[in-house]
This record gives C-alpha cells, sequence and structure tokens, in this order.
C-alpha cells in the first residue's frame, strides 16, 4: 500500500527498513528494551521525536518494534502511517491496562478480543450506527495457543475499554463497565482495530496488568518499562 510518501511526518525510516510485523508499546523506553533484550542485530530505524523504532530478528524471523506514544490520536498517526506507507501487514500492541475484573492481577495478561472505547476516533467513517472494534482472528487464535505453550501464563480473552479519559471526574465509570463484562481499561486499542479494518490489515492488542481497579495494586514505572516478559514473549512468537 506504500505510495512512496516516505518519511513521513512522524517516521524517518526508508522503505523495506520495517519489517511486516510490528510490536507497538506505548512507551519508546519499552520498545529500546524489546529490541536490545530479544532482537538479533536490532537497528534503531526511528527516532523522530524520540518515538525509538528498531528492527532485528527473532529467531531468524525479521520483525520491528516502534513506541505508539499515549492514547489514541497517537497511536492512530502511528499505525496508519506503518499500514499506508510503509507495508506493514501485523501491528501487536505490547502495553499495559488496569484491571476490571477480579480474576485479573498484576502481571496477568489480556487478549483484547474487542475494544469498546469513550472515544469519538469512529466518527470519521460516517457510519450509520456504532462500530464494534474487533482484533484480528488469525493473530488473536495464534497469542493464545503461544500462552497455552508457554504453560504459566495466566490470561483471559475478551473486552478491553480503551478510554480517552486517564483522571476520570466521574468516579462511577468503572462499575458501569465491569458490569458489561470489560476485563480490563487501555488507551490505544480501539484507534489501532480501526486503522487496521479500514485499509484491511492485522492488529492484536496484548495488554500486561500493571494495577487493578479492583484490588487496588500497583506496579512501578520502571516495572512496566523492563517486565511483563510474557507479553513481549507472546507476541514475539507469533510475530
Amino acid at each position: 500500500m506504500s505510495n512512496g510518501n516516505t518519511p513521513t511526518p512522524h517516521i524517518g525510516a526508508k522503505p523495506g527498513d520495517f519489517a511486516k510485523t510490528v510490536l507497538m508499546p506505548g512507551d519508546p523506553l519499552r520498545a529500546k528494551f524489546v529490541a536490545e533484550t530479544y532482537l538479533e542485530n536490532p537497528v534503531l530505524v526511528n527516532n523522530v521525536r524520540g518515538v525509538n523504532g528498531y528492527t532485528g530478528t527473532y529467531h531468524g524471523k525479521k520483525v520491528s518494534v516502534m513506541a505508539s506514544g499515549m492514547g489514541i490520536p497517537s497511536i492512530g498517526i502511528y499505525s496508519y502511517e506503518l499500514y499506508h506507507f510503509y507495508d506493514v501487514d501485523n501491528i501487536i500492541r505490547i502495553g499495559t491496562a488496569g484491571s476490571m475484573h477480579p480474576d485479573l492481577h498484576i502481571r496477568d495478561v489480556v487478549f483484547g478480543m474487542g475494544a469498546c472505547t469513550n472515544s469519538n476516533f469512529a466518527e470519521q467513517y460516517q457510519l450509520p450506527g456504532t462500530y464494534a472494534p474487533i482484533a484480528s482472528y488469525e493473530l488473536l487464535e495464534k497469542a493464545v495457543a503461544a500462552a497455552k505453550a508457554l504453560g504459566s501464563v495466566n490470561y483471559k480473552v475478551g473486552n478491553l475499554l480503551s478510554s480517552d479519559v486517564f483522571y476520570n471526574d466521574n468516579d462511577q465509570t468503572t462499575a458501569l463497565w465491569m458490569k458489561m463484562g470489560v476485563l480490563a481499561v487501555e488507551m490505544e486499542a480501539a484507534g489501532l482495530y480501526m486503522n487496521a479494518a479500514r485499509c484491511g490489515k492485522h492488529a492484536l492488542a496484548i495488554c500486561t496488568i500493571s494495577d487493578s481497579m479492583v484490588t487496588g495494586e500497583v506496579t512501578t514505572a520502571e516495572e512496566r518499562q523492563s517486565s511483563f516478559h510474557d507479553m513481549m514473549r507472546i507476541a514475539l512468537e507469533i510475530a
């Protein structure tokens, strides 16, 4: 789908610099950690605005990892440019989420089969109804199989909430989403899923629980940046 418009306003890479599959954490330092920990011969292919993007190999497969920043507007820009201008076929979000389920605890993994949202991102498509953003079944099926193969991963598959609001003035909203079976809240998956659907590509959000809205458990910024290895291994295995 590349139309030659590279570099883009937000990505300084050249055509061919990215693999067909890009892992996408929110944090640029997590992208750096994944590249340096798991990829063989990682090369920095993007650093515009400090958004680190690397390409290397994992068990002989070419794989890229690049940060998305925080929120749907940010991942909306980066995923659009990767899909449209760099011929990327698959984007796997590897991020953090807040648990809304009593059986999901710190470091457990959630696969986002769908992504509810309070964002207005879908308005641009002028659809005559409410759009339901969903993951690529192909990627989801492979991810669940990889989690089962690891054996030690506590995971759930289900609905995420992609929220535009981190500090919510209404303290009742969590309970409302919980009663509809939403497993966890994050800030990017719905926008990523919509971009993938619009251009016929694949996307999946794999999130590690970093805190719990139910129990009050939390992790540190350093833990979020450099731990959560189960999520990273699963994403790399299906890349």
